[in-house]
């Protein structure tokens, strides 16, 4: 992969050297997808506002001023494809009920967590996420997985910074919440205990 920058590639582009697109949409099509998947939930949908989303950066590309990351601009937008899609199939994705978990709890999760293989942590935490309501799926996500700063966020979907830090907190007790349900085969057979 080309170790650009991302303004390298926009000035080539804006140039008219429009191949040039492509290596921005290399180096981001899996992180909006990520975040276009957890707020729709099917693949197929995902698939299509992804691509929808670099259709539409590239035609906006112009219009990139550079006030914030690249990233960030991109991400608004996949955000913004997703909340119009779920808003126009007028769509409640099924959440799961969810209890209060205590500090105790999410000690016990991040045990039982640790001991699992990488890749099956990343799946039980990745379906998790999926269980939570949209946005909180996607601030989740770009916080933890995109490193977005709260500012950041904020640009993307258009929440005071305040409001995002609640959420913030909600999502990450909800999650721990969800964590606990899915491994609790493993607390549960120690007596609350990890394994």
């Amino acid at each position: 992969m080309n170790h650009q920058s991302d303004q390298y590639y926009i000035k080539q582009v804006l140039e008219g050297e429009v191949n040039t697109f492509s290596s921005l949409v290399e180096r981001y099509q899996s992180l909006v997808y990520t975040i276009v998947f957890r707020m729709v939930r099917n693949k197929e949908e995902a698939e299509e506002i992804a691509q929808d989303t670099f259709i539409k950066a590239y035609k906006s590309l112009s219009k990139y001023r550079g006030e914030a990351k690249f990233s960030t601009w991109l991400y608004t937008i996949a955000y913004r494809k997703s909340l119009d899609a779920i808003k126009k199939n007028k769509r409640f994705v099924a959440t799961e009920l969810i209890e209060e978990v205590s500090e105790g709890e999410v000690g016990v999760v991040n045990d039982a967590l640790s001991y699992l293989q990488d890749i099956e942590r990343k799946e039980i935490i990745s379906n998790s996420i999926l269980k939570l309501p949209e946005e909180e799926s996607a601030i989740i996500t770009l916080y933890y997985f995109e490193e977005k700063s709260i500012k950041e966020i904020k640009e993307i979907v258009g929440l005071t910074e305040d409001n995002i830090k609640i959420k913030l907190y909600r999502s990450r007790k909800k999650l721990y919440s969800i964590l606990k349900y899915h491994i609790s085969p493993e607390i549960n057979a120690n007596n609350g205990r990890a394994i």
